[in-house]
């Protein structure tokens, strides 16, 4: 049968893969929304641009 330091070392390795998925998880939906609030931003300041230059 197994003996419990292969029973800890199974914990920790499901420890580790699960912080991962997590992480990842994270890091994939800050990613995004920095993307997206990136592109949201260049598009308020091209529009204002547009509008100075309407208006000039």
């Amino acid at each position: 049968m197994f003996e419990f330091s292969q029973y800890l070392g199974f914990l920790l390795f499901l420890t580790i893969l699960t912080m991962g998925f997590w992480l990842m998880f994270f890091l994939v939906g800050f990613i995004s929304y920095w993307v997206g609030g990136a592109s949201w931003e260049a598009y308020k300041a091209k529009k204002a641009k547009q509008q100075e230059e309407e208006l000039a």
